[in-house]
């Protein structure tokens, strides 16, 4: 890791002058399906070799964009998944407690925590998103609705880069039936496709489901 755990909480100085609000945190990003239903939705998507890799661009899927007010997608991410969140008034995170559960780090600082597309922007091209308006891909990439975004470190996502299930998974084994259910929701409802590798990975991520 490039810097060490914080230990402590986040300092707001006497500096600053903007009003603060706190925020009530949510653990977890939504809709995140039983181990049947995700079942069933991996068996449903088509296998299929990637293709158009050479002509992706991240400029291609604008993000982040304003959600509400002054907040855009990742202060809006930020605010769900932190734990006593508090912002000023353009919505930027002055102080709180981030949980990364792909590697079980706590983070006190937003700036040590990124917010991770579950299936990589790259991914989504070379899947089918190639194909899509880019309004499309506008909604894919800030996508609140199912479990495509969430907040972890920052490095660990760097690391991460554009790779599916069958090259990096999360550290925490414990954390890997969450992350294929994620993954297979957001392939599903964007009618993505999954290579033969993938789908291999996908499935014995979620044969360690109970549920």
């Amino acid at each position: 890791m490039r810097r060490t755990l914080h230990v402590a909480a986040a300092i707001v100085t006497g500096t600053l002058t903007a009003a603060l609000v706190t925020v009530p945190a949510a653990a977890t990003p939504p809709a995140i399906p039983s181990k049947a239903t995700a079942q069933s939705r991996l068996n449903a998507l088509t296998v299929a070799a990637e293709a158009n890799a050479g002509t992706y661009d991240r400029d291609l899927f604008p993000h982040w964009i304003t959600i509400s007010g002054s907040c855009d997608t990742r202060e809006t991410v930020l605010r769900r998944d932190g734990t006593n969140v508090t912002t000023s008034s353009t919505c930027s995170a002055t102080a709180g407690r981030w949980y990364s559960p792909y590697d079980g780090a706590t983070w006190t600082a937003a700036s040590d925590v990124d917010i991770d597309h579950i299936v990589p922007l790259a991914e989504a091209w070379r899947s089918g998103a190639s194909a899509w308006t880019t309004s499309r891909r506008q909604s894919f990439a800030n996508d609140l609705t199912r479990p495509q975004l969430i907040a972890v470190t920052d490095n660990v996502n760097q690391a991460k880069g554009d790779q599916d299930p069958s090259t990096w998974q999360p550290s925490r084994t414990a954390y890997r039936c969450t992350y294929a259910k994620m993954w297979i929701t957001v392939k599903h409802y964007w009618v993505l496709k999954l290579q033969s590798s993938e789908k291999t990975a996908l499935q014995a991520m979620l044969n360690t489901c109970t549920a």
